[in-house]
């Protein structure tokens, strides 16, 4: 039998992670679960956020920033 050698990722309750993102609600944290822009992690009749996914979650609005900013730059150039 091999043995699993993972690192353990760390995990966020749904409070901690509306805090690390600004402090936004909870019930946008569930909302973006629901829409799978987050991913739901249960430990035992917990949800919790995977930092992993926090950190996609963030990566995804950085690029789309910079796409936004981007576009709105070549409009203004013409």
């Amino acid at each position: 039998m091999t043995k699993d050698t993972r690192v353990l990722e760390t995990l966020y309750s749904v409070a901690d992670a509306a805090r690390m993102l600004g402090g936004i609600s909870k019930f946008t944290i569930y909302a973006w679960m629901s829409r799978g822009l987050l991913e739901r992690t249960r430990v035992g009749g917990r949800v919790m956020v995977r930092e992993s996914s926090l950190l996609k979650l963030l990566e995804q609005g950085n690029r789309q920033e910079v796409a936004r900013r981007k576009k709105g730059d070549s409009h203004a150039s013409k």
